[in-house]
């Protein structure tokens, strides 16, 4: 057989899936694991496409098995198992080779290690991937960081793998070092946010007006042929739909209500807050999180706290309300992941596009929805204060959309219902357009105990003080 064109270490369920694909394609693929009886298991189940299979039971052997300039995949755990695998790659490496973590990865990570290893003549691509397992094996939604060079020499993978929009590949160059991977962060970050403001509507229509499984995902199922058209609302209607084939009940009724988290929401959180960005509709999300997770003590909280019982939510809340709160919700979620990208951007000089990257986020990602082309049409134009909430289309959706949006957060709010990514999205809406907020009285306060000073808007300067001694 000849030279692999391509290497991939880590055999789970993306990384077997990706390699799959890349198989597909046409590719010949050198495949390592750290458990090597994985790598022959593996193989051995890959029917028609173990002939584009190359086993390499060592990291000597995959780079031996590879056509120089070496390209290695690596798809493990975040953090410390990937620069464990970097370390044992790069003693059978040459100047020149790459290294493309396509895995999960804190950007600052993949900042410092493509730092590191340029250092050493070796290149490095942080790649985010989206579409989780079947996207993995049938085409995702492919997100670069690195030096165009280091990607010149593989695009034609990336590109043949990828998710297609219309015939185009869902797949891009973005930007420098971490540039792919933070991109992937605020994906998931606006997904933490989009899959918390659709439970809070489940979670309204269940609690609120004691309606079915059966048929809230009847409601979804409409809702996907408007403008809420998406994958996240398309799988809310066939999971709510779904009966457990142990009990016959509905299955979303029998699993416990604590939602696991595997980073990437607090990174988004966490980078937004040190670019002094706004996501408060992801935070918002994040936060519910962690708060499912403290099942226990929401449990005493149900006995000793008022319950709902004592409170009336209001009128029967309209289906069409529902509807457009969310869609007003979600577009207020995207316009902060967007701002962050163009604050990152900016910061760590990495001159995203921000219409191309909602192109490659049109299919194969978790995100995908009906909206991202209007989107990408947006950041294509002179778009005022480069705010998705201000593109003239935009702002008549949220015109058409926000009262329902009021109207649904606050008949929750008299009911007792938390919906906190769609009131920190409403309070994002009503805090942008007021000219004069209320952080003066802030500023007069830090300068009272602190003498921080303040601007005064009829004299120039930053250093005023307030009369407070006298």
């Amino acid at each position: 057989m000849a030279k692999a064109r391509i290497g991939l270490i880590g055999l789970g369920v993306m990384g077997a899936n990706l390699t799959l694909n890349i198989a597909e394609k046409g590719f010949v693929v050198a495949v390592h694991n750290r458990t090597t009886a994985r790598i022959g298991e593996f193989i051995g189940a890959a029917g028609d496409l173990a002939d584009r299979l190359v086993a390499a039971e060592t990291p000597a052997a995959l780079a031996a098995a590879l056509t120089p300039p070496r390209a290695i995949i690596i798809m493990v755990q975040a953090g410390a198992a990937v620069d464990a695998t970097i370390a044992g790659l790069t003693p059978h490496l040459h100047p020149g080779d790459i290294l493309i973590d396509a895995g999960n990865a804190d950007f600052n990570d993949t900042r410092r290690r493509e730092a590191a290893l340029r250092e050493q003549g070796l290149r490095f691509i942080g790649m985010g991937v989206s579409g989780g397992e079947e996207g993995a094996r049938h085409g995702p939604s492919i997100m670069v960081g690195g030096t165009a060079e280091a990607y010149a020499e593989i695009s034609d993978i990336v590109q043949a793998i990828a998710a297609r929009y219309q015939g185009a590949p869902c797949a891009a160059h973005l930007g420098s070092d971490g540039a792919g991977h933070f991109v992937k962060t605020v994906h998931n970050g606006i997904e933490y946010a989009d899959m918390q403001m659709i439970a809070e509507i489940y979670g309204l229509l269940r609690d609120g007006e004691g309606r079915t499984p059966v048929d809230i995902a009847a409601l979804f199922g409409g809702w996907n042929h408007g403008p809420l058209k998406s994958y996240l609302v398309e799988i809310t209607a066939k999971v709510l739909a779904a009966t457990d084939p142990g009990t016959g009940a509905a299955m979303v009724d029998v699993i416990i209500d604590r939602a696991g988290q595997k980073g990437t929401g607090r990174w988004t959180v966490i980078e937004a807050l040190k670019l002094g960005q706004s996501a408060s509709s992801i935070e918002a999300a994040v936060g519910a999180r962690s708060w499912s997770a403290a099942k226990d003590l929401r449990e005493i909280g149900a006995q000793r706290l008022q319950g709902r019982a004592e409170i009336e939510m209001g009128p029967t809340l309209l289906d069409v309300d529902l509807e457009k709160a969310l869609l007003a919700a979600r577009i207020i979620a995207y316009a902060q992941g967007f701002s962050l990208l163009a604050a990152a951007s900016d910061e760590f000089g990495w001159a995203l596009d921000l219409a191309r990257t909602a192109e490659i986020w049109r299919a194969g990602c978790i995100i995908r929805s009906a909206l991202l082309d209007d989107i990408a049409t947006a950041f294509r134009a002179d778009l005022p204060g480069s705010s998705l909430i201000l593109a003239p289309y935009f702002s008549r959706l949220l015109a058409d959309n926000i009262a329902p949006l009021r109207r649904v957060v606050a008949r929750a709010a008299m009911g007792g219902y938390a919906v906190p990514a769609m009131a920190a999205a409403l309070a994002y809406f009503d805090t942008m357009r007021q000219a004069r907020g209320t952080a003066a009285l802030i500023q007069a306060q830090r300068d009272f105990f602190g003498a921080h000073g303040f601007e005064r808007v009829d004299i120039d300067g930053t250093d005023h003080h307030g009369p407070w001694g006298s």
